[in-house]
C-alpha cells in the first residue's frame, strides 16, 4: 500500500518545467525598437508586445534563441494592458522616460497582470524572458520599496518564469546578485564597466551561466579584453536599441 501511495503522489504532482539552458558564450543581438534586424548570433532580446508569435517561430526556425524583453518593475503608458494596473501602484516618473513610472509590485493585481505578460511570451513561443526594472527599491520611486521586498519580488518572478518553462534573467540589480544569482538563468547588464560592477558577474559565470553587458559608448578593445578573461559577452550600443550593436572580436 505504501509503495502505491507514494506512486499516486508522484503522478499528481507536475514534472517540474524545465528552462531552455543559454550556452555561456552564445553570441546575441539586442533591439528593442525599430524594423527588426537579422544579424547572424545566436541570442535575440526583443520586445514582447512587438512582435508576433510567427515572427518568433521564424526566428527559432532559423536557430535563434528569443528572450522576450518586458517591463517588470515599471508601467508604461503606451503597453496595450496599460490600463489594467491599479492607479494607487503607480510611483513616480522615471527620470528622461517619458510615460514610464515605478510600479508597486506589492499590489496583488499588479503581479496579476505581470503573470499574464508571462504567460504571453510562454504563448508567443519564447524561450526566455528579460524582466526589466527589477532595482526599483535603490531608485527614488516615491512607493518607499524595501531591499527585502525586491528579493522576494525578483525570486517571485523567477519562479513564475520556470513555471512556465520559460528562462529567466536577472538585469541589472548588481547589488543583489549575492542573493539571487542561483535563482536566474543569464544576466543582462547595462554599463557595469562605466560604474566598476562587473566582476560581481563572476558569481553567474561560476553557474556556467551566460552574462550579457551592453555599453553605450565607442568600442573599447581595452574593455573587450576584460570582457574576454571573465568570459562575459560585451557590446556596444547606441542609446535607442534600434541598431546592431558592435561585438568584441
Amino acid at each position: 500500500m505504501r509503495a502505491l501511495f507514494v506512486l499516486l503522489v508522484l503522478l499528481a504532482t507536475p514534472a517540474l518545467a524545465t528552462p531552455l539552458v543559454i550556452p555561456a558564450q552564445s553570441s546575441w543581438h539586442l533591439q528593442l525598437d525599430g524594423p527588426l534586424r537579422q544579424p547572424h548570433r545566436q541570442v535575440y532580446i526583443i520586445d514582447l508586445f512587438d512582435h508576433s508569435a510567427p515572427r518568433i517561430a521564424h526566428l527559432k526556425a532559423r536557430g535563434h534563441i528569443v528572450l522576450c524583453y518586458f517591463s517588470a518593475g515599471t508601467w508604461e503608458d503606451w503597453r496595450a494592458d496599460a490600463g489594467q494596473f491599479p492607479p494607487d501602484s503607480l510611483g513616480l516618473p522615471l527620470a528622461d522616460w517619458p510615460g514610464e513610472r515605478w510600479l508597486d509590485y506589492r499590489y496583488p493585481q499588479v503581479r496579476t497582470v505581470l503573470a499574464a505578460r508571462l504567460d504571453l511570451a510562454r504563448d508567443k513561443g519564447c524561450d526566455g524572458v528579460d524582466p526589466d526594472n527589477v532595482d526599483g527599491y535603490a531608485n527614488h520611486n516615491g512607493l518607499a520599496l524595501t531591499r527585502s521586498e525586491q528579493l522576494l519580488f525578483n525570486r517571485w518572478l523567477a519562479e513564475q518564469a520556470h513555471a512556465r518553462d520559460l528562462a529567466v534573467g536577472l538585469k541589472n540589480a548588481v547589488e543583489l546578485l549575492d542573493e539571487l544569482h542561483e535563482a536566474f538563468d543569464f544576466a543582462v547588464n547595462e554599463s557595469c564597466y562605466r560604474y566598476s560592477e562587473c566582476a560581481a558577474y563572476q558569481l553567474m559565470r561560476s553557474q556556467g551561466k551566460p552574462v550579457f553587458i551592453a555599453e553605450y559608448r565607442p568600442y573599447s578593445r581595452t574593455l573587450c579584453r576584460q570582457a574576454r578573461q571573465a568570459g562575459y559577452q560585451l557590446q556596444f550600443f547606441r542609446r535607442n536599441l534600434r541598431g546592431i550593436g558592435r561585438a568584441c572580436r
